[in-house]
């Protein structure tokens, strides 16, 4: 069990040629068309690498994923599931709902270069699967292979940029 009181698993690295699917642990398989979609800046060589710095987990509906100042000490690829990110207000306990993210979603990019605090909370409404990248692992794929690390974080700064737009054109409608 991690120390969150989730199940850990981590990815064994082996293929199925005849499923076309990726097993991780326990007979979870993720089909290489959801991996496609996961990682889109690696090739398929590259995402057999990735997979050996990758945990999964299955999230059960309502698990807190992290609170607004946690440590950032890792970040998620969305298998599955919907999880709502959220801002505590000034009002204790109060809630803005920022969005919600699906399937094929990054949450958590930024602890990746920051390694701070989380600035939101994350939380699934439903049954999720995720794949996750600590940030220790991430320090290791950067010395391993440092052209794929430099692929995921380029991919996160899009992620980034493209909230940022989104966010600024919510804000404009508002004023």
């Amino acid at each position: 069990m991690g120390e969150d009181g989730v199940q850990l698993n981590s990815y064994t690295g082996t293929k199925s040629a005849m499923t076309s699917q990726t097993t991780l642990s326990s007979q979870k398989q993720i089909s290489d068309d959801e991996l496609s979609r996961l990682f889109p800046f690696a090739g398929s060589e590259e995402r057999r690498e990735f997979f050996s710095f990758l945990d999964y987990r299955e999230i059960p509906a309502g698990f807190t994923l992290f609170r607004q100042g946690d440590p950032a000490d890792f970040m998620a690829f969305i298998v599955s599931g919907k999880f709502a990110v959220k801002k505590e207000t000034a009002f204790p306990g109060k809630f803005i709902l920022l969005a919600i993210l699906n399937s094929g979603a990054i949450v958590g990019e930024i602890s990746l270069v920051d390694g701070r605090q989380r600035t939101v909370t994350v939380e699934s409404m439903e049954t999720g699967r995720l794949l996750i990248l600590k940030n220790r692992k991430f320090q290791d794929l950067l010395t391993d292979n440092p052209i794929l690390g430099i692929h995921l974080l380029k991919h996160s700064i899009h992620i980034i940029g493209t909230r940022l737009q989104k966010s600024g054109e919510r804000l404009a409608l508002l004023l």
